[in-house]
């Protein structure tokens, strides 16, 4: 599936298409495949893997802390069965804020899923991941824990909730999606 790199901050967008270009001249196809997301679509991935309880305390926390518009997105996005595939919960990823991009590799035509597999010596993944610290992105692959080798970000901050407050996670999310 192909994304609107247009969705993204135009700044991060245009590194992205730069980092993609490096990958290709080295002989390794990124293909994006997330990129804006929103709170309810990040929802439906948190829940996903995840016991009822723990929904339902997330869902009480954020009610209680005043982020209605969060706890509501989580009520939305309904009963969700899948593998782990993300710890943030809808707000808390730069998916959102269009500061975010997932890409898988291309080898043969095909998605390339593996982080063994090499070619020319070396992963796809793992040239993806170097290329973009060298570009002075964050990779998901280079995180001491929860590797996630098909995302990068622009920021160096893991969670919007390390640079803001949950509030102003909430008001602005519901700035940018809200009805």
């Amino acid at each position: 599936m192909a994304i609107d790199l247009n969705l993204l901050d135009p700044a991060f967008a245009a590194q992205v298409t730069r980092l993609l270009q490096k990958c290709s001249s080295l002989g390794y196809e990124m293909r994006p495949y997330a990129g804006m997301r929103s709170p309810i679509e990040q929802a439906r991935l948190w829940r996903q893997s995840r016991p009822i309880e723990e929904i339902k305390a997330k869902i009480a926390a954020f009610d209680a802390a005043g982020a209605n518009f969060l706890a509501s997105c989580l009520r939305k996005a309904g009963p969700q069965n899948g593998d782990h595939v993300t710890d943030a919960p809808p707000g808390y990823s730069w998916h959102q804020w269009g500061e975010a991009v997932d890409v898988f590799w291309v080898v043969g035509g095909k998605a390339q899923w593996s982080t063994r597999t090499l070619i020319k010596g070396r992963n796809g993944y793992r040239v993806y991941a170097d290329a973009a610290a060298a570009m002075g992105l964050t990779a998901g692959g280079l995180w001491p824990r929860f590797k996630d080798w098909p995302h990068v970000q622009l920021r160096a901050t893991g969670s919007p909730a390390r640079a803001l407050t949950l509030l102003q996670i909430d008001s602005a999310m519901k700035a940018r999606f809200g009805h």
